[in-house]
């Protein structure tokens, strides 16, 4: 009796169900399985993480295969993140995979980035030092976080990628959703200037440079950064709904509170390139700052036209940050996220190429994003002419997030890509700011160990003739051969090279022990249990 008391409850909640199921219009399955139906759902709902946990392979996984969150998730905490049994890609029947040529007899003995040490990588070339900028500068990390704005991004997000990035001396790109308090925690910034002005508006919407001046007066920004298009929504503008324009973001970004909060898909203060040249150049004239663009790549005539009108010398951007089609920070329609724009490989080396026919490619510092932050991409960005890298999603699962893929929703369960506060107050930024600075660092360090390998001091060193594509096991190609270089592209300039060997000859052998994780298992506090953590927790 007790039984059919307990389980009648039960009953008549599932009876319920099924006469909802059969009564709504919207689901022909729920129509026809009544409460069985719910579970089809329910394992649609759950099939990323099903993936990658249960269904998926090492290398299957995407954006971010197992096997590159394992590192990257490791990297963060300090445990183990070496492989054990060899590579598991298939080399035999796949294109595409990367191989570095290592040197048996180079110049750079290895000694820096070895246990216990901090793998310190400034950038070979200096900010704005080209055009003569007040304010120009030698960044002191090739690897930096990309742009990621606070809306995009929880509060708790942004700060504990700000105090990481100020404790590994990198810089931080607001994104164009303006400085907010969460980005005054130490670390130095790239203020990005978007469609809408975010930060630096008039009560109309417009630019206002007095604005501008004022928060470059206030906040540690040591450069500005145009944006013109991002690789995940290329030629869109950003939309953030009215649920997320909270006070604190209306505050932020100079708009309505309650109300969608748009961005334009092009600029108003300019619309060609001679335009934003002179824009460009009143920005560095006012502020002192060294100034650049950001950008997608397709349309190429852009691109032969800027070079054009830089070759003269009166004119130009201090950096360009090239963003691949593979990134992935900002929510977009299937087709712009999978269709439009170049991956980063095929717009960076074509831009780079039409600088360098020019003979100016010295002159501007490079930057390239869009899953750079994992070594092996990182290598290639470099030996194609790169000056720094940008990492964006790498530093978001840095701090925590599983790959999920519910950013577009709100309801990011790690608390990285939302705005719900019962979400994002379970990220601790003090904690997770420790794992930002742990993965800059040991990315710097594998950076720098490569380079050694291949007998140079630094990354930026690593020329395009030393890295190689296979084609499965028949054939392979050098980057040059792929991608059309000429001798001597993909270098800095001999000065800069010059410079960078002494900058990096200079540093001492014992440096603080800030070092990235243990090199085996058996060494490190947190080591043991590494080699198969995927957790981001």
């Amino acid at each position: 009796m007790r039984k059919l008391w307990t389980a009648a409850p039960a009953a008549a909640v599932l009876a319920a169900v099924a006469t909802h199921d059969l009564v709504q219009r919207r689901h022909a399955i729920l129509r026809n399985f009544p409460v069985l139906g719910h579970a089809r759902f329910l394992l649609e709902s759950v099939g990323p993480e099903l993936r990658q946990y249960i269904v998926a392979g090492n290398d299957e996984e995407r954006p971010f295969s197992r096997d590159q969150r394992r590192w990257v998730y490791a990297s963060a905490k300090l445990q183990n993140n070496y492989f054990g049994f060899g590579s598991d890609n298939d080399f035999e029947h796949t294109d595409g995979n990367v191989i570095v040529h290592h040197r048996t007899f180079g110049r750079a003995y290895p000694t820096h980035g070895a246990v216990g040490q901090d793998a310190r990588l400034p950038s070979a070339k200096v900010l704005g030092g080209p055009r003569g900028r007040r304010h120009a500068f030698r960044p002191e990390s090739v690897v930096n976080v990309s742009g990621m704005s606070y809306g995009s991004l929880s509060g708790n997000a942004i700060e504990a990628i700000n105090r990481g990035a100020a404790a590994a001396g990198c810089l931080h790109n607001t994104g164009e959703g303006a400085v907010s308090r969460y980005h005054r925690n130490g670390a130095d910034l790239i203020f990005q200037i978007g469609t809408a002005y975010f930060g630096c508006r008039d009560d109309e919407g417009r630019f206002s440079l007095p604005r501008l001046k004022e928060l470059v007066d206030s906040t540690p920004i040591r450069a500005l950064e145009i944006k013109l298009s991002q690789g995940a929504k290329p030629g869109l503008g950003g939309v953030l709904p009215a649920a997320k324009v909270s006070a604190e973001i209306a505050r932020t970004r100079g708009v309505p509170e309650g109300v969608d909060c748009l961005s334009p898909s092009r600029h108003s203060e300019f619309g060609d390139v001679d335009s934003m040249l002179d824009f460009v150049e009143l920005l560095a004239d006012e502020t002192g700052l060294p100034v650049g663009i950001k950008s997608a790549v397709g349309d190429l005539g852009f691109w032969r036209d800027l070079a054009e009108a830089m070759s003269g010398g009166a004119r130009g951007v201090d950096f360009i940050s090239i963003d691949g089609g593979e990134g992935g920070t900002g929510a977009s329609p299937l087709i712009f996220t999978d269709a439009v724009s170049l991956p980063f490989r095929l717009g960076f080396s074509r831009v780079y190429a039409e600088f360098a026919r020019r003979g100016i490619h010295e002159n501007v510092t490079f930057i390239g994003a869009g899953k750079l932050g994992l070594p092996d991409n990182a290598v290639v960005a470099f030996a194609l002419g790169a000056d720094m890298v940008s990492v964006a999603r790498e530093a978001m699962l840095a701090v925590g997030c599983i790959q999920a893929q519910k950013c577009h929703t709100g309801e990011c369960p790690t608390g990285v890509a939302t705005q719900n506060p019962w979400l994002a107050h379970g990220l601790d930024p003090a904690s997770k700011a420790e794992r930002v600075t742990n993965y800059v660092k040991t990315l710097r360090r594998d950076l720098l160990k490569v380079s050694e390998t291949c007998g140079v001091e630094h990354p930026a060193l690593i020329g395009p003739d030393a890295v190689e594509i296979l084609e499965a096991q028949g054939a392979g190609q050098l980057l040059d051969q792929v991608y059309g270089y000429e001798p001597g592209w993909g270098f800095p300039s001999a000065r800069d090279r010059e410079e960078i060997v002494a900058i990096m000859s200079a540093l001492p052998e014992e440096e603080t022990r800030t070092e990235g994780p243990p090199e085996t298992a058996e060494s490190g506090e947190q080591g043991d249990d590494a080699a198969g953590d995927l957790s981001a927790e």
